[in-house]
């Protein structure tokens, strides 16, 4: 198929891949031009029906999208005439305010419960994940190439590239407990830091997750535990600055420093390492990659 051919370099290539193969039974045989709302109807019913969220049913109808747009504008056959004749349809999405699942920070003892009830290849990236505030991807596809040692600090930070951040390089601080955790994944795989069964692990919310979160007793209607949410919660909680949750939720290249030695000593009051005073782009700048 074209457009898989397309983004086969893309990251979220196989995503992709699976919002197709959920539409070809609903429009795969309709040529091009006949594919609009109404013909796409029959399918967000049938999703509806399956319990999935609106942003999920949305994923799939914007690469129905792009791909009439890539038809109109884009791809050409053998004598130069665009695939699709005319503009292609509008495809419209479903409302999704108000139907999001909410962020739910986990409490300390709640991590606790929930860590305990995980498999170690589940526990590991959650726990890292949970102190470093990266998303799910930028976890599961952790490269040791990454890693860039600073030896005068005596630690090492992880540099995400652009391409699995979606937006630009960011560098990963490892506090304690992120620093115990990589540590503890040293020689079980060459290239990826978190994998399971000696293969890259694909995603978190998995079977294993679901089983875990029920088990510890936490809530399971319309939540959301994100580790960047529980990161900056707590993070909020011991910095206690004003306009400090707008700075530890960008995903800026280094992490926010305290403006005072009080700040300082409320922020050091969390289980992480204290952070050196030195600018961190300064030290970067002496450990190319």
């Amino acid at each position: 198929m074209q457009y898989i051919e397309d983004i086969s370099e893309k990251s979220s290539a196989d995503t992709i891949a699976m919002h197709l193969d959920q539409l070809l039974p609903f429009i795969g045989r309709l040529p091009l031009a006949h594919v609009h709302d109404g013909t796409i109807e029959p399918f967000i019913k049938h999703e509806r029906a399956r319990g999935l969220a609106p942003k999920s049913i949305n994923n799939a109808l914007g690469c129905v999208a792009t791909i009439l747009n890539r038809a109109a504008r884009v791809w050409r056959d053998r004598e130069g005439r665009p695939w699709l004749a005319q503009a292609p349809a509008r495809i419209s999405r479903l409302p999704v305010k108000g139907k999001q699942a909410k962020s739910y920070p986990l409490s300390w003892a709640e991590q606790n419960r929930l860590i305990k009830d995980m498999p170690r290849h589940l526990a590991d990236p959650v726990l890292y994940g949970i102190n470093t505030r990266c998303r799910e991807q930028e976890i599961c596809q952790l490269r040791w190439d990454w890693e860039v040692e600073i030896p005068e600090l005596e630690t090492s930070v992880f540099i995400l590239p652009e391409e699995i951040t979606k937006s630009t390089e960011r560098v990963v601080i490892l506090h304690a407990v992120a620093k115990r955790v990589i540590e503890s994944r040293r020689g079980i795989h060459e290239d990826f830091v978190f994998t399971y069964c000696g293969h890259p692990m694909g995603k978190l919310n998995n079977t294993a997750w679901k089983r875990a979160w029920r088990k510890a007793g936490l809530p399971t209607r319309r939540v959301s535990a994100k580790a960047c949410t529980t990161f900056v919660t707590r993070s909020v909680g011991a910095c206690g600055v004003q306009g400090c949750r707008w700075k530890l939720a960008r995903r800026c290249s280094a992490m926010p420093m305290a403006t005072s030695r009080r700040t300082t000593r409320r922020r050091n009051s969390m289980s992480c390492d204290k952070l050196p005073r030195r600018s961190w782009t300064r030290v970067l700048r002496r450990h190319p990659r």
